[in-house]
């Protein structure tokens, strides 16, 4: 009798006996997630860490667990991915991320080549535009706001700004679409580029870069982070972490923070930062209409972002009489430097001699800089 109690308490603490289907719906997209990274390398070094939490999460809810006391008076840890979540919800990692992409960045294409900007800002029409359409699906505010930013492409302002305006409940659907739309850039986008350009326009080839100096690179992400953060100063946790990074390898001198930063620590946040957002992915808080408005507005918002950047690089061009490749206006979403790649990509397409890789770094490098001005300027309309 003794062995059919324990066999039987055995059983009853299985996952199959705790599970719904939700739970075995999230798994298998876990599966197929990591199917996308592993076999097809949608940008593994994100999808695989979320694909795994997600997985966990949804074979073992409590690894996502609050800290809670019993009726004994006695405190209870919460789960292991609570604590790493905690740390997205306090803007520690994306802040983090956004140093290690400084410090691997260099900026030299968008300071040789101001106008860049321009075609950056351009890219964020996605932002704006999902805004107002998320507002008309009925979400508030402060939730629009967090969604939209998904129209940048980056991950981790869009878990910047779900936390900072108080969205947590929908940080989860936001980022693993966020980081989703990042690893799919080389399918979503090439259709919308060849849709908007002409054969004749994606031929053009761009002049080369003129050299930049060191003292340029120096001085570049002081007086970026000066300007930026004396406008908008809610957006110095990123702007400040990527300029800083940016200052660690231009400077010459910080060579050790400069290799930890783009190497060891940046590594170990994407580790951390992945699994706490794959885990936030539990049946409960996914399977939901709102989330599939989520998925969707993401999508409409990163395809108009990239439909802006490619038509003001259409007028860029025709106004500086041929001489600018609308492709490189694509690059305006802050993917980087997978948008920059595509555009590089399908000019390549339409002729094997075109290198427009260096140039569309320059709209690239100002989406992330234009993505973070757009949070910073949602804080500031919601007074965060």
């Amino acid at each position: 009798m003794s062995i059919m109690n324990t066999l039987s308490n055995l059983w009853d603490q299985t996952a199959f006996m705790n599970l719904e289907w939700g739970n075995y719906v999230m798994i298998v997209v876990a599966l197929v997630f990591l199917y996308l990274a592993i076999r097809h390398g949608f940008e593994p070094l994100l999808l695989v860490p979320i694909a795994f939490g997600m997985l966990l999460v949804n074979i073992y809810p409590d690894i996502m667990a609050d800290p809670y006391v019993d009726a004994m008076g006695i405190e209870h840890a919460g789960g292991l991915l609570h604590y790493f979540f905690i740390l997205d919800e306090w803007s520690i990692l994306p802040s983090l991320i956004f140093m290690g992409v400084g410090a691997m960045t260099d900026f030299g294409p968008l300071i040789a080549n101001p106008k860049s900007f321009i075609l950056g800002a351009a890219a964020q029409l996605g932002i704006y535009s999902a805004y107002f359409l998320a507002i008309l699906l009925g979400f508030n505010g402060k939730a629009a706001a967090a969604i939209s930013i998904i129209g940048g492409a980056d991950g981790p302002t869009s878990i910047f700004l779900a936390g900072k305006l108080g969205q947590t409940n929908l940080m989860g659907p936001i980022a693993v679409a966020a980081y989703s739309y990042m690893s799919l850039v080389p399918i979503i986008q090439p259709p919308i580029m060849k849709l908007l350009t002409t054969e004749k326009e994606r031929k053009i080839k761009m002049e080369q870069l003129r050299p930049v100096s060191k003292l340029e690179k120096i001085l570049f992400p002081i007086v970026i982070t000066i300007v930026v953060c004396m406008i908008l100063p809610t957006t110095a946790p990123l702007v400040g972490m990527l300029m800083l990074g940016n200052l660690f390898r231009e400077s010459g001198v910080v060579k050790q923070l400069t290799e930890t930063a783009s190497n060891a620590l940046m590594y170990i946040v994407v580790i951390l930062l992945g699994t706490s957002v794959g885990a936030s992915t539990s049946a409960e808080a996914f399977l939901n209409v709102d989330t599939l408005k989520i998925v969707a507005l993401g999508l409409v918002a990163f395809a108009v972002g990239t439909a802006g950047g490619v038509l003001f690089g259409k007028v860029m061009c025709k106004l500086s009489g041929g001489k600018i490749n609308p492709l490189i206006g694509s690059a305006g979403v802050s993917a980087v430097p997978m948008a920059a790649r595509v555009s590089q990509k399908v000019g390549a397409e339409a002729d094997p001699t075109n290198f427009l890789l260096m140039h569309a770094m320059g709209p690239n490098v100002a989406g992330v800089i234009g993505t973070a001005v757009a949070a910073g300027t949602f804080m500031a309309v919601f007074g965060v």
